[in-house]
């Protein structure tokens, strides 16, 4: 299992690594061309849901259980000291962000992407380090 979890965790920040070049004129891009927002949203989507994905396996590989919910799978990491508890009850708001992505796209507001989720990205490299941690 732990394989599994370094594979999916290098593939989520593969995943970041290319949204963070999308941060330059994401507004200007994101308006006038559709190719930009479908490869915005499909990254974002990659990265929260594999940021879940990892949660679920680390769970597993911990001999944890399985959560009820995408959002409890994040926030029972922070109930067993994986994850530091304020950060889990913050960092699980990305399972709703995921859902949202999943099947509200036609409502995505440029402005919150550009400005909000693409300055979360920072919160995803700590997740991933707090994870590496304690992945042994």
């Amino acid at each position: 299992m732990q394989h599994k979890i370094e594979h999916k965790m290098r593939k989520v920040a593969y995943y970041v690594t290319l949204l963070e070049e999308y941060k330059d004129d994401c507004k200007s891009r994101f308006e006038k061309d559709p190719m930009f927002e479908g490869a915005l949203l499909h990254y974002l989507y990659l990265a929260s849901d594999g940021c879940i994905a990892i949660a679920e396996m680390m769970l597993k590989h911990k001999g944890l259980g399985s959560a009820d919910s995408y959002y409890e799978a994040i926030d029972t990491l922070g109930e067993y000291d994986i994850l530091p508890r304020e950060f889990a009850y913050g960092f699980a708001k990305i399972a709703s962000f995921r859902n949202f992505l999943a099947h509200d796209y036609e409502k995505i507001d440029y402005i919150v992407i550009c400005e909000e989720a693409l300055e979360k990205l920072e919160d995803i490299k700590i997740y991933l380090g707090y994870i590496q941690n304690k992945l042994a």
